[in-house]
């Protein structure tokens, strides 16, 4: 029963944690009307994400600049930032981009 238990946990422990990220605004540019939004996670996580939470803040960062709305360019990348031991990586950065839409207001002395 001890072996059952201990290969349970085992397997648990390599499967990873299904675990909820949320997005951050993490660059961008108001003359390129892109917004970059990113999350960080962990070798033993299994990251799941809003969508809608992504482009909600990604809306909420091009009105900032007056453009109307934002899409996301498709996609995501995926860096290690936290190399691990035998070539793996202890953490990853994702990074998704979207591009504002509508009309905007590049100058800011302009209205």
């Amino acid at each position: 029963m001890k072996i059952l238990i201990a290969a349970a946990t085992a397997a648990l422990m390599l499967s990873g944690c299904a675990t909820s990220k949320s997005w951050s605004a993490t660059g961008g540019s108001r003359a390129d009307a892109t917004v970059r939004l990113s999350y960080e996670y962990g070798s033993f996580e299994k990251p799941q994400t809003n969508e809608a939470e992504a482009l909600n803040l990604a809306v909420s960062r091009c009105k900032t600049w007056g453009y109307t709305g934002a899409e996301a360019f498709g996609g995501v990348t995926q860096q290690c930032n936290m190399p691990g031991g035998m070539g793996g990586c202890q953490r990853w950065l994702v990074t998704k981009e979207f591009q504002c839409t509508g009309m905007g207001n590049k100058d800011p002395g302009t209205n």
